[in-house]
């Protein structure tokens, strides 16, 4: 039984844009609510109906997106996302807002609200912090959480880079939500080139990843599905129960 606190909650309501850092947040049957709840999809011959990501276009990361407060602080996101760029702010259903997209990307491409559209279904993306900071000392840099792309981010008493050995059962208990390694394509967070890229899109750093793959089997975090639905909130409690 590992001990600690929520330290970061996040949300990234437009894949692969950037996205916001909110205090209080609801897990469910979605994973976080409003997470990856729209999309950018690809309408160029040949890859019509796919979805774009930083992939395929690290410029997505100069774009921001956030839900508009709530009066109540309620966790639900009371709407569309509003997207943010160096030219101003669009509404989701601003007419003009594919054609901005277009050009900033260079890219045909049209809208999707759908929720899950996680990489692996509707989860959640569990980080750590003692593996964050041995992380930084390993690579003698300071690593931006934000590379990774978490969704709930723990300061525990674990050591450092332990959810690599977890096995059997395991769940993960934070605020009032329960986490757990059940369902398809849970487990250790594989990870693709995105990290490679700071938070803007603007400058890569292939050492991260190289050394990821050398000394963490190209792991950083664990990818989570809610077993009991609850809010979460920024210093809530938090604990892991790690079976054998």
């Amino acid at each position: 039984m590992y001990r600690g606190t929520i330290g970061d909650l996040y949300r990234w309501p437009v894949k692969s844009l950037r996205g916001e850092r909110v205090t209080t947040a609801l897990l469910d049957h979605r994973g976080m609510a409003g997470d990856r709840a729209f999309s950018l999809v690809d309408e160029r011959p040949g890859r019509a109906g796919d979805r774009l990501t930083v992939r395929q276009t690290p410029r997505m990361l100069a774009w921001e997106a956030a839900y508009p407060a709530t009066c109540d602080g309620s966790p639900e996101p009371p709407g569309d996302p509003v997207l943010y760029s160096e030219g101003g702010a669009w509404a989701w259903d601003d007419p003009g807002l594919p054609a901005a997209l277009a050009e900033a990307y260079g890219i045909p491409l049209s809208l999707r609200a759908a929720d899950g559209q996680q990489d692996r279904g509707p989860t959640v993306l569990v980080t750590f912090e003692a593996s964050r900071r041995a992380l930084a000392e390993e690579l003698g840099s300071e690593v931006d959480l934000l590379r990774f792309r978490p969704n709930v981010h723990l300061d525990l008493d674990a050591p450092a880079f332990a959810e690599e050995s977890f096995g059997g059962e395991l769940t993960i208990t934070a605020g009032e939500a329960v986490l757990g390694l059940t369902g398809d394509d849970t487990g250790p967070c594989v990870r693709c080139a995105v990290p490679s890229w700071d938070r803007y899109g603007r400058e890569r750093w292939p050492l991260l990843r190289k050394h990821l793959i050398a000394e963490h089997a190209n792991t950083f975090g664990l990818i989570m599905r809610v077993v009991r639905p609850g809010t979460v909130r920024v210093g809530d409690p938090a604990s892991i129960q790690a079976g054998v």
